[in-house]
């Protein structure tokens, strides 16, 4: 297993004391601190097809193999659930653009969502609060959500197909609740182009399913179908200094179960990468910490990944 940096971390969107970093110098960064690849986040400021065309996706594969790295993977922001035509058709169309750029770029996964809701922002840093309880679901059941989502899945696996891509459906709210929802949409679109990107992070943060019995079940039956991974957490240093996880909001039960995780996808024979991302405001301490923070969030993820991989 290798590990790589996901661009959202550098965005600008988790701190406001710095710009966000351009591409080249998210690049620069995960390589000096050490990761063995990136995931682009194709949105502005890092990946829209608004931005790329050939030329510049030429010129940023190029930086990243100069800069010895690997892109094992690119991400989408999609919600496919909307009940509203227009706004599926409008996600569709920006699929369809970023499997172009996947291609472009010779990255071999899309990583995509059944739904998200999206982020708004506020005194200059993103949130999920408000998207998340204001969303408008305009009164659509479920099953109409899901039967929406198949449906977009199933044209996107045509382009995909098309262009030599893996779309990798992420276990991610909402719509998807459980790692077996995820797997429902891969069974029923049933296309050898569309897999998994099964996450811990993403499991219910409750003893019960962050134990080692339920991670490792979940590993094992999604199985074959992994083609990327994600870490999302928060690190401190023991007395040892050895990095450790710590909870990122005393609200949740548990911290994420990575050492079952990481164990079972070595079991199972996963070979691909696990990227980690800082997606969340740094309240730490009684304040918003600042990009220093999350620059130390993010070498000590390294650290703890690598020690879990190689142990």
């Amino acid at each position: 297993m290798k590990v790589g940096l996901y661009s959202i971390t550098c965005s600008g969107t988790w701190y406001r004391d710095r710009p966000a970093m351009t591409l080249e110098e998210f690049i620069d960064f995960a390589g000096d601190v050490g990761y063995d690849g990136v995931e682009i986040d194709l949105k502005r400021p890092h990946g829209s097809p608004l931005d790329l065309d050939a030329k510049r996706c030429k010129e940023i594969r190029s930086y990243i193999d100069a800069k010895g790295l690997e892109l094992p993977g690119v991400a989408a922001n999609n919600n496919f659930a909307s009940p509203v035509p227009e706004q599926r058709e409008n996600e569709l169309l920006m699929v369809r653009e970023q499997i172009r750029v996947a291609k472009d770029l010779g990255a071999p996964v899309l990583r995509l969502f059944a739904a998200w809701p999206g982020i708004t922002y506020k005194n200059g840093l993103a949130t999920y609060e408000e998207t998340r309880d204001n969303y408008a679901w305009y009164g659509a059941l479920d099953y109409e959500k899901k039967e929406n989502v198949v449906t977009c899945l199933k044209e996107c696996v045509k382009w995909a197909e098309d262009a030599g891509i893996v779309l990798a459906l992420q276990n991610h709210r909402p719509v998807i609740e459980r790692y077996q929802d995820m797997l429902d949409f891969v069974e029923w679109v049933d296309s050898p182009w569309l897999k998994c990107s099964f996450d811990a992070p993403n499991v219910v943060r409750s003893k019960a399913m962050q134990s080692d019995t339920y991670i490792s079940n979940a590993v094992r039956t999604v199985g074959d179908k992994q083609v990327i991974c994600h870490c999302s957490a928060e690190f401190d240093e023991d007395k040892n200094g050895n990095a450790c996880l710590v909870l990122e909001d005393t609200r949740l039960e548990t911290v994420v179960n990575y050492p079952a995780y990481i164990k079972t996808l070595k079991e199972v024979g996963y070979k691909g990468y696990i990227n980690y991302e800082y997606c969340h405001i740094p309240f730490r301490f009684g304040k918003i910490q600042g990009f220093d923070y999350v620059e130390k969030q993010v070498r000590l993820a390294l650290r703890y990944l690598r020690g879990l991989i190689d142990s």
